[in-house]
This record gives structure tokens, sequence and C-alpha cells, in this order.
């Protein structure tokens, strides 16, 4: 990989400014990400972006990225990391226009520790000044299953704020417990109530909470782990996700994706029964809708058991439907057929025209 060594690269003197945006699913990362982007002033904010699953619905979903918004391979980047993050930075840091900011948005399912260890550990930490990581938590969701999910843990113990996001969703004494049990999880934790993930960006950005030092221990380690890696490489074939601190997370949670597009219309009313016959073993599912009755653009989301859509037009975009399913012991066949009943019959199609 052949890049610009450190003195041909205009950068800040600390770095290029790093934001990690993690959280469990349907937690409101997104929504945090399009506050920044509408409130970033004269900031030019670069975005890597990760989804977890064969349709990109996230960053069709973000406001004002232009061309300054990178689309991460499929998978949960802190799984396929190592390679495909740091050719995404480097593109950053190539591009001609000087880059104020960069933020990553991570996928539900993310352990943030090995995309930390990325830049703290590897040649990037002469490059970039990891920030802070921000994690943030659906008040409204967040219960005591979230603590069998190891994601849902780690992202709370190396989150340097936790935003306790659609904290009006909730009444005071539930708020006052799970700021208890998060405290338990990491002792002191920095936490920021919020609604629509909206907080000042002065608490956000630029904050100088993650301090490597705490992780000094793990990056050498890592440093050690990659040494040895490339040893291993020059004797046999090695798989990147064998890498040492490559999480095992998700075999450990059992999460799956599920992805589904097609270009013909729903009917709505055959949509909302299938939304309430499917399985509680959905955790998160988003995506663009397309409605025989309507020429407008629905983007679908679901967290736990709320569901929202919010209306937008297509710009010109061919209309269909793009769905992503994130859960545990999801059966592909199952969904699909679901949905397949969602469709107009011959007979309705007949009586709409």
């Amino acid at each position: 990989m052949n890049h610009s060594s450190p003195s041909d690269l205009i950068i800040p003197k600390r770095g290029l400014p790093v934001t990690i945006i993690t959280g469990f699913l349907g937690s409101g990362k997104t929504t945090l990400l399009n506050h920044i982007l509408n409130n970033r002033q004269n900031l030019k904010i670069a975005v890597l972006v990760n989804e977890f699953g064969d349709i990109d619905i996230d960053s069709q979903l973000l406001t004002s990225i232009d061309q300054d918004m990178i689309q991460l391979s499929n998978g949960c980047i802190c799984c396929t990391i190592n390679d495909g993050l740091v050719e995404a930075v480097y593109n950053v840091l190539e591009q001609n226009e000087l880059i104020d900011y960069l933020v990553i948005e991570t996928t539900g399912i993310a352990d943030p520790l090995p995309i930390m260890l990325t830049f703290l550990g590897t040649e990037l930490r002469d490059f970039t000044h990891l920030d802070s990581v921000i994690t943030l938590v659906d008040a409204s969701e967040f219960n005591q299953e979230h603590f069998d999910s190891e994601a849902a843990l780690k992202q709370i113990v190396y989150g340097d704020i936790i935003l306790l996001n659609k904290s009006d969703l909730v009444n005071p004494n539930s708020l006052y417990q799970l700021e208890f049990q998060i405290n338990e999880i990491k002792e002191n934790a920095r936490i920021i109530r919020c609604q629509n993930a909206e907080v000042p960006l002065g608490l956000l950005l630029d904050v100088g909470c993650n301090h490597k030092d705490i992780y000094q221990g793990l990056i050498e380690e890592e440093i050690e782990q990659t040494r040895r890696d490339h040893e291993d490489t020059e004797h046999q074939h090695h798989d990147h996700e064998h890498h040492h601190h490559h999480s095992s997370h998700l075999d450990n949670d059992g999460f799956v994706s599920i992805s589904y597009y097609s270009h013909r219309p729903f009917l709505l009313e055959e949509f909302q029964n299938f939304l309430e016959n499917l399985s509680g073993n959905v955790f998160r599912a988003k995506g663009l809708l397309w409605f025989i009755d309507s020429p407008n653009k629905y983007i679908f989301q679901l967290s736990g058991k709320r569901c929202t859509l919010e209306v937008e037009e297509w710009d010109g975009s061919p209309p269909g439907n793009q769905i992503v399913f994130i859960g545990r012991d999801l059966n592909k066949g199952d969904i699909y057929q679901q949905l397949e009943l969602c469709y107009p019959t011959p007979a309705t199609l007949a009586s709409l025209a």
C-alpha cells in the first residue's frame, strides 16, 4: 500500500481528530451523525459509515455529506477492520481539500476496542488523534436482555461519553436506574441525557476524552500480535478474522442480518400485518419502502417493538423496497415468504386501476 509520507500531508498539529460513534441496534447513531452534520457550521467533516448487511441504508439517510462520505465494506468493521479501515482513513487524509474532522459510525453490534486500537496502535497514530468514543444508549429499550450481548456491554465499557438518548420516553426513576446500571459497568461514566441525539457539538467534538495511556498495554499487545501475523503470512495463509483483537462477539452474540430488495410496491395494510407478526428475534430493522397508493418514499425504522415511518420524496431515484433485518436465529425463508404476502394480488391491482 503506497501512501504519502507524513511530510506530504497537511494535517492538524495533533493529527486529524477522530470521533467514533457506537451504540447498540437502534440507539440513534445515524440521528446523531445527522445532527453533527447539520450543525457543523464551517467544519469540513469526513464520514465513514459501516453497515451490517448487504444493503447500504444508513448512508442514504445521511444529510449534507456531499463527497466526504466513504461507505466501508459490508460487515462489522471491528471484524473486517484493519486493511479496509486503514485504507479508508488514508483516502480521507490524502484528499486535496483539508478535512477538519473524521467521524466514524459503527454498526450496532460493533465492539469499539479493535477500532480504537487501529488508531492507537498502528501507523495511523502518526496521522490522526482519537478524540473520543461516543456511545449511544436507547433509554427506552435498554433492558436486561442487552446485558446478554457482548457488543452492548463493550460499547459502554469503552465509551468515553455515554449519550442516554430518547430520555423523553422514560420516566425519571427508570432513567436514574439505568444511569446506576451504566455506572456499575463503567465507573464514573460521563453520561449526557438527550432527545433525538441533540447535544451541543461543543460537548461532542474536540473534547479530548480518549486517553490512550489507559490502553497502552493493549496497544503493545496489538503491535506484537500484528508482528506475529505478518510472520505467519510468510509461511501460510492467514485469515484476518483470527487476529487476536478481532472480536468474536458476532459468534458469541449470534447476530445475523437479512437483506431484502424488490422493485414492486407493497400494500401498506399488508406490511402493517407483517410487522405485527414479525418474530421477536428481530432486534432492529430499517429500510426505504414503496407503497402502491403513495408516490412518496417511506423511511422505515424498527427498534425493539417501536416502529416509525417518515415520508420523503424519492428525489429522482427509482422507487423500490430496501430492508435490512438484524437479530438472532432469523430464518431468511420465513421473512421472505411473509414479505411476499405484502404485495397486491391481481384482483387488488385491478380494483386500484
